[in-house]
């Protein structure tokens, strides 16, 4: 079956960095729209950012300019560059396909920001 592995999550303070890593099997990130989601408390899951086959890129509002999405083929891996985090950017972050197949959602990995 599918398995999408977050992991690079962490406690960070303000205008600090981060870098999410998603690491696929049984599915190629290649050939795959890929996105990044995440759901803070008490919110609903919210797709932040999307990388399609072709490597066309897209934000949320909230996060241009200070996140990228990237992918590494070779590894199929799938990568978040989060800079300049806020307070608000806390929540747990998954990454799956995008649109999101239900069936393919991982443990995630906590981002939390906070001096």
């Amino acid at each position: 079956q599918v398995q999408l592995v977050e992991s690079g999550g962490g406690l960070v303070q303000p205008g600090g960095s981060l870098r999410l890593s998603c690491t696929a099997s049984r599915i190629s990130v290649r050939l795959n729209a890929m996105g990044w989601y995440r759901q803070a408390p008490g919110k609903q899951r919210e797709l932040v950012a999307t990388i399609t086959i072709g490597v066309r890129i897209n934000y949320v509002d909230s996060v241009k300019g200070r996140f990228t999405i990237s992918r590494d083929n070779a590894k199929n891996t799938v990568y978040l560059q989060m800079n300049s985090l806020k307070p608000e950017d806390t929540a747990v972050y998954y990454c799956n396909t995008a649109p999101a197949d239900n069936s393919y959602w991982g443990q995630g990995t906590q981002v939390t920001v906070s001096s």
